[in-house]
């Protein structure tokens, strides 16, 4: 990497771990950004011992550091586990308790989440999985917040992703919540891949086929978007789709697990971060452009939605180079 990184993520690869998972935190956090010209992460792999067998015996991962080298990780990630019902090992777990007694954050791919269960981690908290294995870990962790029907869950400092292709999702999220949304869009740029779907939208779960196939919501979102500093309401976008406002809603909620009015909020938040990072310091300017009509408002729904105030988030976000 270009800078030392102030940020270490370490991956707990076990026995049976998923290669697609791996690759993913891989690519998110230990490929070096040279364009985006910022400290990025420092990265290691972990293993309880030092030959690992992939899934399915695909490979064996040697040549890695040790456990102890999570010992002294800021963010800890643990990828899926090939049997949810075989514990882990006594040394990963002991590495994920310690790594939550000194504050580090936690982060499940997929099934990863019974191994953050199984440390105890989980107790009291809400967390998400793989929909395949939702009612087993309910039997297995009576005592977590099982959410089964998100792409992720960000409980502060312990995040779980459900399937391999939302621990995409999570990863950006995570790279958002540390450099921005102007980052995280063009890492996923480079990923080719899309920018923000919210942890709340729902997974994929299997379903009849019906007679005829929904239309999808992402023609509209994108209509809306271009629409952002308009008075757009959710009225207009139910016109616009010639549906009800009640149909729009029971869309909303089936395809992206949240309501029209909270999509259009937070669509209007990221664009405001977006405009924050580039530089903009009138907030008039900025609440307008983004439809949130004055300056108090964008206040609010800065702070609600990222926990910052504008200036504070100019200042830890301010964009620097992302060509």
């Amino acid at each position: 990497m270009s800078k030392e990184s102030s940020h270490h993520v370490a991956v707990l690869v076990d026995h049976g771990s998923n290669p697609f998972e791996l690759g993913v935190a891989t690519e998110l956090f230990g490929l070096r950004r040279p364009e985006l010209d910022r400290d990025w992460y420092e990265f290691s792999l972990c293993t309880p011992e030092p030959e690992v067998r992939m899934s399915s015996g695909f490979f064996t991962l040697t040549g890695v550091c040790g456990l102890d080298q999570a010992d002294r990780a800021d963010t800890v990630i643990v990828p899926n586990r090939p049997d949810p019902e075989v514990p882990p090992s006594d040394a990963v777990l002991d590495v994920v308790r310690r790594a939550a007694e000194r504050g580090a954050r936690l982060v499940s791919f997929c099934t990863g989440s019974f191994t953050l269960a199984a440390a105890g981690v989980l107790d009291g908290r809400r967390a998400t999985t793989h929909w395949r294995w939702a009612d087993l870990f309910r039997r297995m962790y009576p005592q977590v917040e099982l959410q089964p029907d998100v792409l992720f869950v960000d409980d502060g400092n312990v995040l779980t992703a459900a399937g391999s292709a939302a621990a995409l999702d999570l990863g950006l999220h995570l790279i958002r919540r540390d450099h921005g949304a102007e980052v995280a869009n063009a890492v996923s740029r480079r990923l080719v891949f899309t920018a923000h779907r919210d942890g709340g939208q729902r997974q994929f779960i299997d379903q009849p086929v019906p007679v005829v196939a929904d239309t999808s919501l992402a023609p509209l979102l994108e209509w809306a978007r271009a629409r952002l500093g308009s008075p757009l309401t959710v009225a207009d976008i139910a016109a616009h789709a010639a549906v009800s406002q009640a149909t729009l809603h029971r869309r909303f909620q089936a395809e992206l697990g949240t309501t029209p009015l909270a999509w259009l909020t937070g669509e209007r938040v990221a664009l405001a971060c977006r405009l924050l990072e580039r530089g903009e310091v009138r907030l008039e300017t900025i609440a307008r452009t983004c439809g949130l009509g004055t300056a108090a408002n964008l206040r609010i729904q800065l702070k609600r939605g990222t926990g910052l105030t504008p200036s504070d988030y100019r200042r830890r976000f301010a964009l620097r180079s992302v060509s």
